[in-house]
């Protein structure tokens, strides 16, 4: 067999397994909040995520995954050896979906962008060179690892407190949720609607002016809104003895925002998808490059089956081994609510939104921990389990360590068995 055909199939191999571990972990950290709350079940959220996760990957998938492809190492040192650089891609993917895996296997919510930086460094130093690493893009990007988890923590801070302020220290909460939650849900879907306009839709060959992009923005939005509003209108009002000057519970309130997690849940399985599909295909997309060219570019187009490869394996790793990230994510940080979940994974879905239009490649993880947080500091540190938090910032610092160590056992191995063919 030839050398390009096997080079084909390891990266469409190794591509799929690190969706799949991407599926597995991360999207498990994407649905957590939704179902911890209550909102959704482990199979409605799979049932979520295969949808807008897919969508996300493949309508708006294609910014950060140029960050990923060309701007962590120098693509111009190996432009008289291509073949370094595709087996440095092929062990990078291998290494990056090994780590996902274990990790995933003890419930661990490490982070996928972590996974594979790590492990492009890795055999970039071994494989390359030290200088081979564009040591300042890299610093911006550890920088947004950082960003993202406080601006997260902020947004869900301020819309959790807003929603207190407007609702629940009001004694007919149950009638101002139903007025607010579909304000709450246009501004979902706008910021949804807003960077698949601008963004996303090029990939299928649809190009948008910005007055454009708004226009259809607030028609989706506008649409999803009375579409909640309906779905609102009929949660049922449960009499039971509470807190209200209606004598009805604060558990009506929660349900009416069980509604609002739904889009919420679908606004973060699409940015998600939107996001780290990059981790899985960037490396694909530069092995195919070189083999389509026979030379190393910094940039090239990312083929649309290449994107289609990474949502397909993103949606199969939740449907298949994303039950145990999802319970340690979403129960035994802090207690959610439908109420505290949308916060959290609003503000998670706005930040990740903006990172990926921009081109930033965030760790969905910290950012969605960062908004829960921000949640729970809200109603006090005593809110939250700092012992869980502890071990899920230690799979954090051990995660890159793991990927980069990995990627040059892979890098090496790889190197003798295609040396000895």
């Amino acid at each position: 067999m030839e050398f390009v055909t096997i080079v084909m199939l390891l990266a469409i191999a190794f591509g799929l397994y690190m969706a799949w571990g991407i599926g597995a972990n991360d999207v498990a950290n994407a649905m957590a909040t939704s179902v911890g709350s209550g909102a959704v079940t482990v199979g409605q959220a799979i049932l979520i995520a295969a949808v807008f996760e897919f969508l996300g990957a493949f309508l708006a998938g294609g910014e950060v995954t140029s960050t990923i492809r060309s701007g962590i190492i120098d693509a111009e040192l190996l432009a008289d050896r291509p073949n370094v650089l595709v087996l440095g891609m092929l062990a990078s993917l291998l290494a990056a979906a090994v780590w996902l895996t274990v990790a995933s296997h003890f419930g661990w919510p490490v982070s996928t962008t972590h996974s594979i930086v790590g492990a492009i460094v890795g055999f970039a130093v071994v494989g390359v060179g030290f200088d081979s690493v564009h040591w300042d893009e890299m610093g911006r990007i550890v920088s947004s690892w950082v960003v993202s988890p406080v601006l997260a923590g902020i947004v869900s801070y301020v819309l959790f407190v807003s929603v207190q302020r407007l609702i629940f220290e009001h004694g007919d909460a149950e009638a101002r949720a139903r007025k607010y939650v579909p304000l709450y849900i246009f501004l979902t879907a706008a910021v949804i609607g807003l960077v698949t306009f601008m963004k996303g839709l090029r990939h299928v060959g649809l190009h948008l002016t910005p007055q454009q992009a708004l226009l259809y923005t607030l028609v989706f939005a506008t649409a999803v809104m009375i579409a909640g509003r309906v779905a609102v209108a009929r949660v049922p009002v449960v009499a039971t003895a509470g807190s209200g000057r209606l004598g009805l519970s604060f558990s009506n309130v929660e349900r009416i925002f069980g509604v609002l997690m739904i889009v919420t849940a679908c606004a973060m399985a699409f940015a998600h998808g939107s996001n780290d599909v990059a981790n899985a295909i960037g490396p694909v997309a530069a092995v195919v490059g070189i083999i389509n060219t026979s030379e190393v570019q910094s940039k090239s187009p990312v083929p649309s089956w290449v994107l289609l490869l990474g949502a397909v394996g993103i949606v199969l790793g939740l449907a298949t081994f994303g039950r145990r990230v999802i319970a340690t994510v979403g129960t035994q940080i802090t207690e959610l609510t439908a109420s505290r979940g949308f916060a959290a994974t609003l503000a998670a879905a706005a930040t990740v939104v903006i990172a990926s239009a921009t081109g930033l490649p965030i760790s969905t993880t910290h950012t969605l921990v960062g908004a829960v947080l921000g949640v729970g500091l809200a109603r006090g540190i005593g809110a939250l389990n700092l012992g869980v938090i502890r071990t899920i910032f230690m799979s954090w610092v051990i995660t890159l360590p793991a990927g980069a160590g990995l990627a040059v056992v892979f890098y090496f191995l790889l190197d003798y068995l295609f040396a000895q063919s």
